[in-house]
């Protein structure tokens, strides 16, 4: 049933896509077999999702047999003078080995070893197709919502600082290298997930069995029900709203360097250099390329989930997950994608979606329901304050600041308290009787 309708939901995008003139999610993937594939990272991660059901030997094998497919084809591109203008020169041999598993799984396999590689291949792919439909999402997107709110965004982020503004200029400031290392770090967001799910599916091979709850899950979750609320709310960011988009890092990123400008439809040229003053917000025209997916920030509420993940793991794999969300929180705000108020929403959303994972696991006990639905309240507080409430908040930072600060907090407070009580007690440790006889 989950099959069925993950297929039919990516049939209707497809559809959708159509409709405008591109490829859906399906073309996509299909052209990636043959293809330069839009990120071979991505797709080697997928791959290392679907080998933690199989053995080290042929683990071993089917990354050589990866490796060796896109040596092939990288000389077949040589030798017929095909050369690479968008995407990466590798990646096809990784989805090769999860198709080719997926044949192995029908052709070679039977009961629970069947079963067992399928679901390694369906978590493979899943993390595969939710990049391509996260994709055919934004399209979407930003050719059904002509009109964006982020002046009201930008007049509600007056109670949290204006965080963008002074962070954009400290990204500007750094020059080539700090751009570059927050731009690695933002744009690989999806492949420090699998590292940190590699290491909670580590023991699948030998307990011939999945755990109940990874970071895998609630990654899709996320991705699944945030452009929902893109929809809803729909928001480019102050980078866009208020400056001239992608062209302002032309002089420290190379892909940014033919990146157009989108200053005629801001609202001036003032970021990072001036913060928007404060006024009678109203919904203002974009362009119909720009994705409309800052609300709420989406990076930030997968880089908690990393952090989350990782807190049970050995300490340099806790010192990545921090890592990763300090700089997925500095690239978010200074590359002007996001502003303070999208970060906190994220922070609020991914919590939700993870007590609500867990509670669905445990059986839904009072608990659970309790802290999700305090989880979806302030969710939607947030969205509603800073939709119909801007002014205020910007005429009364000092009240509506720690509100809404307050409010994230209490979700935090509650997600900690609830989930340390969920986890199994240590069991006791028997005392034993004196046995005389021994002295």
């Amino acid at each position: 049933m989950v099959g069925v309708a993950a297929l039919g939901f990516m049939i209707a995008l497809e559809i959708a896509a159509r409709h405008y003139g591109l490829p859906g999610p399906i073309t996509n993937q299909v052209r990636e077999v043959v293809f330069a594939p839009k990120s071979g990272g991505l797709l080697y991660a997928s791959m290392a999702l679907t080998l933690v059901v199989l053995p080290w030997r042929q683990r071993f094998v089917a990354v050589g047999a990866a490796v060796g497919i896109d040596a092939v084809i990288w000389l077949v591109r040589w030798a017929a003078d095909i050369r690479i203008t968008d995407g990466h020169p590798f990646g096809n041999g990784a989805l090769w080995v999860i198709l080719g598993c997926a044949v192995m799984a029908f052709t070679r396999r039977t009961g629970q070893d069947r079963v067992l590689l399928l679901k390694g291949v369906g978590l493979g792919l899943l993390l595969v197709v939710g990049r391509k439909t996260g994709d055919t999402w934004l399209l979407i997107t930003s050719k059904t919502r002509p009109m964006v709110l982020d002046q009201y965004m930008a007049t509600a982020d007056h109670a949290l600082g204006n965080l963008s503004w002074p962070m954009g200029r400290l990204v500007t400031a750094s020059g080539p290298f700090g751009f570059g290392l927050l731009d690695f770090v933002y744009g690989q967001l999806a492949v420090a997930a699998v590292v940190v799910a590699l290491y909670q599916l580590r023991n699948v091979a030998t307990e011939r069995r999945f755990p109940g709850h990874h970071l895998v899950r609630t990654f899709l979750v996320i991705g699944l029900l945030g452009p929902a609320v893109y929809m809803i709310f729909p928001v480019v960011g102050p980078v866009f709203a208020f400056g001239d988009g992608a062209e302002h890092w032309a002089s420290v990123s190379v892909w940014a360097q033919d990146a157009p400008s989108s200053v005629q439809w801001a609202v001036g040229d003032l970021w990072p250099r001036t913060p928007p003053p404060i006024g009678a917000p109203q919904p203002m025209g974009f362009d119909g390329i720009t994705p409309r997916n800052c609300m709420p920030s989406l990076h930030t509420a997968w880089a908690v989930t990393i952090f989350i993940h990782s807190r049970k793991g050995p300490r340099l794999i806790r010192f990545a997950g921090a890592f990763w969300l300090i700089a997925t929180l500095t690239a978010t705000l200074g590359f002007g994608y996001h502003y303070g108020a999208d970060l906190v929403a994220g922070v609020v959303f991914v919590l939700t979606i993870e007590a609500a994972l867990r509670a669905y696991d445990r059986g839904w006990d009072r608990s659970g329901i309790r802290l999700a639905a305090h989880g979806a309240t302030v969710f939607a507080g947030l969205l509603v304050a800073y939709r119909f409430l801007p002014s205020e908040m910007a005429r009364y930072p000092w009240i509506y600041g720690p509100l809404v600060l307050l409010a994230m907090i209490s979700v935090i407070y509650g997600y900690v308290r609830t989930t340390t009580a969920w986890e199994p007690k240590p069991a006791p440790t028997p005392q034993l009787d004196p046995q005389p006889e021994l002295a």
